[in-house]
């Protein structure tokens, strides 16, 4: 069943044309790559799916429901939850402080049983560094663990039908990445669908079922991600990965 669909969206950045006619789609379960050389349009991307910044054409769909034109709070509470690649955790504030502060938003239908819900709790069970950082305020803590916080920031509140995950290894010790990439895998075995936006494509495309390249704004092709791994020329003519 079709989560998430984009459809033919043109976004710009003042007269700037930044994405050209981007379609994709993004099944219940799956992870899906979005991968690209840097300024391709991978994060414009997400934006555009968020409402951060709305597309002149085309739509954003979550289950069949147009969301494109809603504001980025409200597309929270229909289910699409972002991680943005410079995390932005509150540094002054405790780890704790950070998830209450998620926790406070509400659904938009509370009956709703779409989607996978996290408590507070349920959060610490699953990463135990924040367990045990819990009064350590966040802008204290490392990269890695700026990252997983926020990653759990954006799994708190209302269910989340759509993670959508902006380079979450930028930036981080191979040995975290691979934390990471642990986390990601375990979120997904739980039944969440990931939208994984990764500059290194060699995670990326191991983590994914499927990837969509971006090339200046363009999808240029998609395929099972297994295949694309396996595609040399694709992965030096696109990503520069040699």
């Amino acid at each position: 069943m079709t989560v998430l669909e984009v459809d033919g969206v043109d976004t710009y950045y003042g007269p700037s044309h930044v994405l050209h006619d981007v379609s994709l789609d993004i099944n219940e379960g799956e992870i899906v790559a979005l991968i690209g050389r840097n300024g391709a349009g991978k994060t414009t991307t997400l934006r555009t799916i968020m409402g951060v910044t709305p597309p002149k054409n085309g739509s954003v769909r979550l289950h069949g429901d147009d969301v494109q034109g809603l504001p980025p709070n409200q597309i929270r509470r229909r289910g699409i939850s972002w991680t943005p690649e410079d995390r932005r955790v509150f540094p002054d504030l405790t780890v704790a402080e950070n998830l209450q502060i998620a926790n406070r938003v509400k659904a938009d239908n509370e009956e709703s049983n779409r989607g996978t819900t996290f408590s507070i709790e349920d959060v610490y069970d699953s990463f135990d560094r924040l367990d045990e950082r819990r009064g350590q305020r966040a802008g204290t803590m490392s990269g890695g663990e700026q990252q997983m916080l926020a990653i759990a920031r954006s799994l708190v509140g209302p269910p989340v039908e759509v993670l959508a995950l902006d380079e979450p290894s930028e930036g981080l010790a191979p040995q975290i990445v691979d934390d990471v990439s642990d986390m990601i895998e375990q979120l997904n075995e739980r039944g969440m669908t990931i939208l994984l936006v990764e500059q290194n494509a060699h995670l990326a495309l191991e983590l994914a079922d499927r990837a969509y390249v971006l090339e200046t704004g363009h999808i240029e092709l998609t395929a099972p991600a297994d295949e694309l791994l396996d595609d040399q020329d694709v992965l030096e003519t696109y990503l520069g990965v040699r």
